[in-house]
């Protein structure tokens, strides 16, 4: 390369160093449509990252209302694991959910024991509501533990049920333990020894 190769192009704007085709027509317009491109681009980059974030809260919403049996409780969960001690107007304000349909799943909610509640606190005179907070999802998972893992052995026992035996006699391979580090002291090593326990009996 000659250093005549290095001279600036008479066409490249200073202010974002891209360099324009002097065909396409003046500076100033062809200027203005990189811009207007780069504009575009910007905005194209900022839906995919709209969509890659709402499709993740989407599959988590899919796999708690597998777990809670509706998405309307799938969401209100996952809004009050966000922000706790939430009233049922707030929750309702916040997914977008009918105020009636709110306080009808916070009490199903409440009475299965997947939320708490306590009045809120107020200076001044009138009525206090509720302020909700859902369980931690590890306790939530293990409430479930136990009817998953029956299932589970209802499956793997099919074969011993078509043959006509008794579902009293099936025999109980699977075991599901849930690792809650810190909170319930098993995890690491000691869950580990657990899971390869629960393997030795399966041989």
């Amino acid at each position: 390369m000659t250093s005549d190769e290095f001279d600036a192009d008479p066409a490249a704007d200073p202010d974002d160093g891209l360099a324009l085709d002097p065909g396409e027509g003046d500076d100033e317009s062809a200027t203005e449509r990189t811009r207007e491109e780069l504009r575009k681009t910007r905005e194209r980059l900022g839906e995919g990252a709209g969509k890659a974030v709402k499709g993740f809260d989407d599959n988590v919403v899919d796999l708690l209302a597998w777990l809670l049996d509706t998405e309307t409780r799938a969401r209100i969960y996952v809004y009050l694991r966000d922000d706790p001690r939430s009233t049922s107007d707030e929750v309702a304000d916040g997914t977008g959910l009918y105020p009636s349909t709110v306080r009808e799943a916070l009490a199903e909610l409440h009475d299965e024991g997947t939320v708490e509640r306590d009045k809120r606190e107020s200076s001044g005179a009138g009525n206090n509501p509720y302020e909700y907070e859902a369980i931690a999802p590890s306790d939530l998972v293990r409430g479930v533990v136990g009817d998953v893992q029956e299932e589970l052995n209802a499956v793997f026992n099919l074969d011993r049920r078509l043959g006509g035996e008794s579902p009293d006699g099936d025999a109980e391979p699977v075991q599901i333990s849930v690792g809650g580090g810190e909170e319930n002291g098993k995890g690491g090593e000691e869950g580990d020894a657990a899971a390869e326990s629960d393997e030795d009996g399966d041989r």
